[in-house]
């Protein structure tokens, strides 16, 4: 009879994978020794044939199949039933391939673990892939076991399993029990086995008497032990919020943990400046206190407005002095005391400093915020709009309460209405007419909303220059300073309104314009509000930098500066409350008592997260002319969670719109640190570099300004030392020269061009794996098919 014809499949091979183990779903090392195993079972395949066709009596015409061999894939055959179409020779040669083999024998799952615990023992000595002849690649000499049922029994499978699993530590004998997919009795059996072998081991090792040090260095690493795996035990309590996150993600999803997560970052960030500014530059002027004149008594009004008896101390810029603390025993003979500092401190310059490490430190712990955020969202490889992978992945296993479970529930349906109204969205054809009927709707919408922003801007600035002149008249007349301190309340009060107002006109606008998809029209809101607060915020830094300032003291403008920002925190905050107050308690209590619905209103993550950013962009502003506004900041987020935690528990349910919960973060992370961070640090940097500080206050009294200081000090500290000129050079080449920073700004672009590149690589190489995944499934079936045929005309000739 003759020999069957052999289909060798080329596949390229990757000149990388040196090092790489093969396993049995290698499809390229199958694919290129397939040939070797017709050969190997062409003839057990004809005798199969021959004693089937004379047990069943069969025909040779019964083997045939119809015309039709199109690549298609064919129905799954019933309990007993054969494949329609397919000899029992081609239906043995599938059953013995790789993927139908594993997963349905308990020898082939034990031979398959039996060869990877060997391949742990033979990695190191094992050649290279490359070295090795295609007929003696791991991928069917290792395998030998699963293509051959006749080599070995299920029981000495198992004792080679066995015995490679006594060979291996206890920590990869455990892992490798954990990942062999068997039932919980074979696993069982398994491990009872392998402690009886085991057992014998021990008992000889317990006949030996051990030494008294290594018994008490044994009990000395039990102890150790002991006692770390406690502290590990303790470290989830110890972490802030801990319980409180997980009955919050519990009860309403990740979306809503998301708020609460971003808000702990940023009371991380401020606590990380709070500490700095502390240590450095608030502990040391309160122990060396300035000349100042008498305190103001304490009304409580200074709560609201800054003002009073906040303005001569420590929250304000003003207070702080321009001297250098120095050893008082310098120039007598007399005892130095304790409390004197050792060595020369220059306040203007630890100033400075510690507001520059500050927002250095911010920095990076924003950027590596921002990208494991970006790593954690945008996967290489994730379809985030696909249907299937939101059908079978869209789940949200914190959620455990059963009102939230059907919340969800509701939330996936309209994602997937959503993606198909997108879908179909996409697909539909628009008319000329109907497009530039859209076009003038949007651009009609875009219009508006920008001219609201230019309107509240123009406003904010007639407003401000109108209490400006009110403020001015009433010093002129000698009023009180309780009114005029609560005059100072009425700026922070319309910016406070504005922000609270715009963002329900622009949801009316939203309704009116309609928007194609719904994940367009939140993009669109957060865009808009955000253009709303910048462009305030923009106004607000101009009018404090031109020394246009309603405030209470002409003396020091910085100090009126930090008044302004910590009014505008205090006031952001009083709004919070007030919109948690009226939006979420009185309106629940609306619903349920005249209403008479069940439905409670929706948390606005969005909404709330704009809040936070503007909140924290506000305290960025402020660090320089306010050095203690990150400790009202502190204390105002924590006020914050308690009232939005519990405002939440018992106010609020999910929101009905679907949010992508890592999707978002990623963006309001990248909205604190472009538009937020990156717009504060440039204020502070103009202010630091082009804009002469006051005369008559502060750390930086007398210069022309901000940055000469370091000048200044680096010429005194050569002067007193000349051997640390290298400080001056290093002053003068790297700080004051502009090449380091482009030098350092074109590294971070090349970094980012690189990592892009490798993205798309990445991406590229995903796609290509997935056209060989779909190509190498239409070679099986051809395969398959030429296989059949073969048997097909043997078959004929018998």
């Amino acid at each position: 009879m003759s020999q069957p014809p052999s289909f060798t499949l080329h596949v390229s091979e990757d000149t990388g994978s040196d090092g790489e183990e093969s396993s049995p779903n290698n499809e390229g090392a199958l694919h290129t020794s397939f040939h070797q195993l017709i050969q190997e079972q062409s003839s057990l395949m004809e005798a199969g044939l021959e004693l089937e066709m004379q047990d069943r009596g069969r025909e040779p015409s019964a083997l045939q199949v119809p015309p039709d061999t199109s690549a298609t894939a064919w129905p799954e055959p019933r309990q007993g039933e054969q494949h329609p179409g397919y000899s029992s020779a081609s239906l043995r040669i599938l059953a013995s391939m790789p993927s139908r083999t594993i997963g349905r024998s308990r020898g082939a799952i034990i031979s398959q673990y039996y060869n990877r615990t060997a391949r742990l023992r033979r990695r190191s000595s094992r050649p290279p892939l490359q070295q090795l002849c295609r007929t003696a690649r791991p991928s069917l000499r290792l395998y030998d076991l699963e293509t051959d049922p006749a080599a070995a029994t299920l029981q000495d499978k198992r004792s080679l399993l066995v015995n490679e699993l006594l060979s291996l530590s206890p920590s990869h004998c455990s892992h490798m029990l954990l990942t062999v997919p068997l039932c919980l009795a074979e696993k069982r059996a398994l491990r009872q086995e392998l402690s009886g072998q085991r057992g014998p081991l021990r008992h000889r090792a317990q006949h030996q008497e051990p030494s008294p040090c290594r018994a008490s260095k044994d009990h000395i690493i039990l102890c150790c032990c002991g006692i770390w795996y406690r502290l590990l035990s303790l470290l989830p309590a110890v972490q802030p919020w801990h319980y409180a996150l997980k009955q919050i993600g519990g009860r309403f999803g990740s979306s809503v943990l998301s708020y609460f997560l971003f808000l702990k970052m940023l009371l991380m960030f401020n606590i990380v400046s709070f500490l700095i500014l502390l240590v450095f530059v608030v502990a040391l002027q309160a122990a060396y206190p300035p000349a100042s004149a008498n305190p103001q008594p304490f009304t409580g009004l200074e709560l609201l407005t800054g003002a009073g008896y906040f303005t001569h101390s420590l929250l304000y810029y003003g207070y702080y002095s321009n001297t250098t603390l120095k050893s008082p025993c310098a120039s007598s003979t007399s005892t130095c005391p304790l409390a004197a500092p050792p060595l020369p401190y220059n306040m203007s310059l630890a100033y400075i400093s510690s507001v520059g490490v500050s927002f250095l430190i911010t920095c990076v712990l924003l950027v590596y915020s921002m990208y494991r955020s970006f790593g954690e969202s945008y996967r290489v490889g994730s379809s985030s709009r696909d249907l299937p992978a939101k059908v079978f992945c869209a789940w949200d296993f914190k959620v455990v309460q059963r009102r939230s479970v059907k919340l969800q529930c509701e939330n996936i349906c309209t994602q997937l209405k959503e993606l198909l109204a997108e879908q179909r969205s996409s697909s539909r054809s628009r008319s000329l007419c109907q497009r530039l009927g859209r076009t003038m709707v949007l651009l009609l919408a875009w219009l508006l909303s920008l001219s609201t922003v230019l309107g509240c801007a123009v406003a904010v600035h007639r407003f401000s220059q109108h209490m400006h002149t009110v403020l001015q008249d009433h010093r002129a007349q000698g009023g009180g300073e309780r009114q005029q301190e609560a005059l100072l309340l009425a700026l922070p009060l319309v910016v406070s309104v504005l922000n609270a107002v715009m963002p329900h006109l622009y949801d009316l606008l939203a309704v009116w314009e309609r928007q194609d998809y719904p994940g367009a029209q939140v993009y669109v809101a957060i865009c808009r509000n955000l253009i709303l607060k910048m462009v305030l915020l923009s106004l607000l830094c101009y009018q404090w930098l031109s020394r246009r300032l309603v405030c209470s003291m002409e003396e020091c403008w910085e100090t009126c500066v930090g008044q302004d920002l910590y009014r505008f925190v205090v006031m952001d905050f009083v709004f919070t409350l007030l919109d948690t107050l009226l939006g979420e308690l009185v309106w629940r209590l609306i619903l349920e008592k005249r209403l008479k619905r069940t439905q409670k209103p929706k948390f606005d993550i969005a909404r709330n997260m704009l809040e936070l950013i503007y909140g924290q962009t506000l305290t960025w502003l402020g660090v320089l002319f306010a050095p203690l506004l990150p400790a009202v900041q502190v204390l105002k987020l924590l006020l914050l969670f308690y009232i939005k935690k519990t405002s939440l528990m018992h106010n609020c349910q999910s929101p009905s719109k679907p949010w992508q919960a890592s999707h978002m973060s990623t963006v309001f992370i990248t909205l604190l640190c472009f538009p937020a961070f990156l717009g504060a640090a440039v204020f502070l940097f103009y202010t630091i570099w082009a804009v002469q500080p006051s005369e008559t206050c502060g750390p930086f009294q007398g210069l022309e300004t901000i940055y000469t200081s370091w000048q200044t000090w680096g010429q005194v500290l050569e002067k007193s030392d000349p051997n640390i000129t290298w400080f001056t050079w290093a002053h003068q080449h790297l700080v004051k020269n502009p090449f380091l920073p482009f030098f350092v700004s074109g590294v971070l672009l090349a970094g980012i061009y690189f990592n892009i590149q490798v993205l798309r690589g990445r991406r590229r190489i995903i796609h290509l794996l997935k056209e060989q995944i779909a190509n190498e499934g239409e070679d099986k079936v051809f395969l398959i098919q030429k296989l059949h045929s073969v048997y097909e005309r043997r078959g004929r000739r018998t």
